[in-house]
């Protein structure tokens, strides 16, 4: 099973943090993000990353190479302006193959074991399983209901989508390479349609949106 990590965002609200380093390689607690992910991602038994790049991407591309150095292969998928996310997964479409992988932002930082969804509950039928978290003070309202293992746009009771989940890549049909794409949309006319599974995970996540939450992230000690 592949992995894509999604890391070629501009990191607008890191500014001027990622005025001259990539979001990615922001450190946190004396490692960059996306190093966590790639650890992490090599424990849990996968070998085969796809990483989009566009902001920086030459450096970003530097620091991590071909992914030899953490006991995975990375194969890069280049973009000339970011292509949000289904953009981004939709260009990559060649290098992921036909099978279902797993998809991570690379700017969430969490405890969630990866080695979970290498066959994930109830992904046949479907063309997502998304990990979901309790609402962060900064999105009250959630992204989506779940109940019974089910994503779905129900009032409640909703969590926030962590920026973690196994997709088909039929995910992104209609989607073409190059196309600049947001998610989200795509997400919510599945869910709407029952095509989306899911889980809650209670354990350590953030999204390192901020300068503010990545300082709170590197005083934390666990």
């Amino acid at each position: 099973m592949r992995a894509m990590i999604l890391a070629a965002g501009r990191g607008e609200r890191l500014r001027p943090l990622t005025d001259t380093l990539p979001k990615p390689l922001l450190e946190v607690r004396g490692k960059p993000l996306i190093v966590w992910h790639l650890e992490r991602l090599a424990a849990a038994g996968f070998r085969e990353i796809v990483i989009n790049a566009a902001h920086l991407g030459d450096l970003l591309m530097s620091a991590l190479g071909d992914g030899g150095r953490w006991g995975v292969s990375i194969a890069w998928s280049r973009e000339e302006h970011a292509l949000e996310t289904a953009g981004g997964i939709a260009n990559a479409r060649a290098l992921l193959g036909h099978a279902p992988f797993l998809a991570v932002n690379a700017d969430v930082f969490c405890d969630y074991p990866f080695a979970r969804l290498r066959a994930p509950a109830g992904i046949e039928g479907r063309v997502g399983h998304l990990v979901m978290v309790p609402n962060p003070p900064f999105r009250p309202q959630g992204d989506f209901s779940l109940a019974a293992g089910k994503v779905g746009n129900q009032p409640a009771p909703r969590y926030t989508y962590s920026g973690i989940a196994v997709f088909d890549p039929g995910i992104v049909d209609g989607v073409a390479a190059g196309d600049k794409a947001p998610l989200a949309p795509l997400l919510r006319a599945r869910a709407a349609a029952g095509q989306l599974g899911g889980e809650l995970h209670t354990g350590s996540w953030s999204d390192v949106g901020t300068p503010e939450r990545l300082a709170e992230l590197n005083r934390m000690k666990t």
